[in-house]
């Protein structure tokens, strides 16, 4: 009798074993590779974007995760270099055991990672890298929710249009553009396409420059800018070279009437570097920033506290909330998908439908053929004694917000 009273003990123990395991299995993290340079001179920006990442990861697991009770689990992966995102892939997927990746600060970086992430047949979430090429791929395996590199074209072409033309007192058919860019994916399609768009509405475009984002010398560029007397300069490209360009145009006394900086500027290493004086006046193209009106972003004022309380410290770049956006509307597709499978949480990101101005960037969600999402747009703002200001569109400009004068001290 004895014998057995032990033996249903056993049994019952060994079954509640069993539940717990099976209970505990089900828990199990959501591991996510979030692929960035966190080294190196883009150290700074990639380590920005995943502080957008960790935010919306805060915010999912203090809801209870996805899934019925799973965490988010982030997993760095550092990559500086399109040749190192194959390996990090194949590092996160085999030692990490990462179940997908989102990503990235550089398109050339985004390019390859995603390739690789198919090889082992994993999502790649996109949110900040913005190259054509890499939706147009149409790989099975990607989905980008941030705006794309046509959507940076479209902006800054119609900023010229309607701010800056009107601010230099010229009608757009009779401005001289000059067009730079670093000479990556990134740069060069984007720099097509402002050519293309801006000779469509009339300008004039005097000039088509590209180099490496790692260039230390653009002396070059800038006297053949100088030749070409253009009334706008518009440059596209990372923190490096675009700082490296605006020290030179000063240095050489180069004063175009408006100085137009898209994917770049917008930092306080920008600021920095070239000071408030020379500053003043100088138009960005970037992501949404925090001074936008909640009418036009929805919860980006708690975003901004969420990340002070958080890092105790001010965003260093917009890339950040564009990220937690991002991260987000991933999480609505994992959940409505109810897997982590590439082509479920596709299926489900195309279902996805939301209007313009749904998140704190000001975004909404809806997926094209090739899972761009169309409703994700940039803004514009302005250098203005010594801070970024939102100036474009009207809907996101702060109540007494103006566009100060464009010209160079």
């Amino acid at each position: 009798m004895k014998n057995r009273r032990q033996f249903v003990k056993a049994a019952l123990l060994s079954a509640g074993l069993a539940v717990c395991a099976s209970a505990f299995a089900q828990k199990a993290p959501i591991r996510i590779g979030a692929l960035n340079p966190y080294s190196g001179p883009l150290a700074l920006y990639g380590t920005e974007v995943t502080r957008g990442y960790e935010l919306a990861v805060d915010r999912i697991n203090s809801s209870g995760g996805l899934l019925g009770g799973r965490m988010i689990e982030l997993v760095r992966g550092d990559v500086t270099n399109p040749q190192q995102g194959i390996a990090t892939v194949e590092q996160l997927v085999t030692r990490d055991k990462v179940d997908l990746f989102i990503g990235t600060y550089i398109s050339a970086i985004s390019l390859t990672a995603s390739d690789a992430a198919l090889r082992y047949n994993k999502l790649y979430w996109e949110t900040n890298a913005v190259a054509q090429q890499l939706t147009e791929r149409g790989l099975p395996n990607f989905v980008r929710s941030g705006p794309d590199g046509s959507a940076f074209a479209n902006t800054s072409s119609a900023a010229v249009k309607e701010m800056i033309a009107p601010a230099l007192k010229k009608d757009v058919r009779d401005l001289k553009v000059w067009i730079e860019s670093e000479d990556s994916i990134y740069g060069s399609t984007i720099a097509q396409a402002q050519k293309r768009i801006l000779e469509a509405f009339g300008a004039k475009v005097v000039g088509v420059g590209s180099h490496s984002a790692r260039t230390i010398d653009l002396n070059d560029t800038v006297l053949r800018i100088k030749q070409a007397g253009p009334d706008v300069v518009i440059q596209t490209g990372y923190v490096p070279d675009g700082n490296l360009l605006l020290r030179t145009l000063r240095d050489q006394g180069v004063k175009p009437g408006a100085i137009l900086m898209v994917g770049t500027g917008d930092t306080a290493e920008t600021l920095q570097a070239l000071g408030e004086a020379y500053m003043n006046g100088i138009v960005v193209v970037g992501y949404p920033r925090n001074d936008i009106t909640e009418s036009y972003g929805p919860g980006s004022k708690a975003y901004l506290e969420a990340y002070r309380a958080k890092f105790k410290a001010d965003p260093i770049a917009p890339q950040s909330m564009n990220a937690f956006s991002g991260m987000m509307m991933l999480a609505e597709a994992i959940q409505a998908s109810g897997s982590v499978e590439p082509e479920k949480v596709r299926e489900a990101a195309s279902k996805m439908d939301k209007p313009e101005n749904s998140y704190p960037s000001g975004y909404g969600v809806r997926f094209d053929k090739n899972f761009q999402n169309q409703r994700a747009q940039f803004t514009g703002s302005q250098w203005q004694s010594g801070k970024l200001v939102t100036v474009y569109p009207a809907k996101a400009v702060q109540s007494g917000v103006s566009l100060r004068p464009l010209g160079r001290p």
